[in-house]
């Protein structure tokens, strides 16, 4: 995937970032002293991080990929159905 190979510098410090809020998560859990809310907003602030994330890979596929005007139909139309897969599997 090209558009991944570009941004890799900015898809891993993404991935660092939820990374870490995923590690701060653990400590937060395994030491008990976490009040619920607090928990909540750091597991909603993962949530964020990994949208955002989701977000960027597949805007870059979709404009590398489905919008390629060189690719044969039949191509795109078998990456428009992987893609639409991935999707409906991410929103479950």
């Amino acid at each position: 995937m090209p558009h991944t190979i570009k941004d890799k510098k900015k898809l891993l410090t993404r991935v660092r970032r939820i990374k870490g809020q995923a590690e701060a998560l653990e400590k937060a859990l395994d030491s008990g002293h976490s009040e619920c809310l607090q928990i909540l907003q750091q597991i909603a602030a993962i949530r964020g991080a990994v949208n955002g994330l989701m977000s960027e890979v597949l805007e870059g596929h979709i404009r590398v990929h489905l919008m390629n005007e060189n690719a044969d139909p039949a191509e795109r139309e078998t990456d428009l159905d992987a893609i639409v897969a991935v999707i409906r599997s991410y929103l479950k």
